[in-house]
């Protein structure tokens, strides 16, 4: 399976991404991680991309396809891969086309999952970061088995990050909504576009998305 994930933060999208990554022994595409990893190795692509956040401004869309194209090319993305947080505008979608027709690839589905505004909101002013190993929690949807305690790795380092507070998650929906309506009416006449709503458990919100691929995969 050939997926990408879409959805706003504070929606479920890394749980959701976990879980149909094993499903379909699919590896997990972060372009967040991406990033991290050739920055740390310095490769020529993570010193072009670290130049580009020191100065404040956005890694640049070729860039970033380079990353992505790099990363698909690997073994253990052969028989598939979710791909999260990319692409996140329609020059990007389209130039993710372009990267995967040269390949004679095609997508299976385009997963994406929406809730309401004030829902995101609660969820996202409930997240709590571990300070010592960054495991990330949410106090109303998954919280640590002991209040305030670390489940890896045992430090009562929970944390509420600076754009985990109100006046910075409306900032961050608002820059995913306009980015995102184009990249949604940029596939929807593809016929690959799932829509899902993230309202309930996640095992319900998996079993939705799972039906639907289950079909995809059966060719129904």
């Amino acid at each position: 399976m050939r997926i990408i994930l879409l959805g706003p933060p504070g929606v479920g999208k890394g749980t959701q991404a976990q879980l149909i990554c094993k499903k379909y022994d699919i590896p997990h595409i972060s372009t967040g991680n991406m990033l991290r990893d050739h920055t740390r190795r310095d490769t020529e692509l993570g010193q072009q991309a670290q130049k580009m956040m020191n100065a404040g401004q956005l890694v640049p869309d070729d860039l970033m396809l380079a990353m992505v194209d790099e990363r698909l090319s690997e073994p253990d993305t052969a028989n598939g891969f979710l791909l999260d947080g990319f692409p996140r505008t329609v020059a990007q979608a389209v130039g993710l086309a372009a990267h995967l027709e040269e390949k004679d690839l095609g997508l299976d589905a385009i997963v994406a999952i929406a809730l309401d505004h004030g829902i995101l909101l609660s969820r996202l002013s409930a997240r709590r970061t571990c300070a010592n190993c960054n495991a990330v929690y949410n106090l109303i949807v998954n919280p640590p088995r002991e209040m305030g305690v670390c489940d890896r790795c045992g430090k009562a380092e929970l944390i509420q990050r600076d754009d985990d507070k109100p006046a910075t998650i409306s900032d961050r929906l608002a820059v995913y909504e306009q980015q995102t309506m184009p990249l949604l009416a940029y596939y929807k006449p593809t016929g690959l576009l799932l829509e899902f709503s993230g309202d309930g458990t996640v095992d319900e919100v998996f079993e939705r998305i799972l039906t639907k691929l289950s079909e995809i995969q059966a060719g129904g």
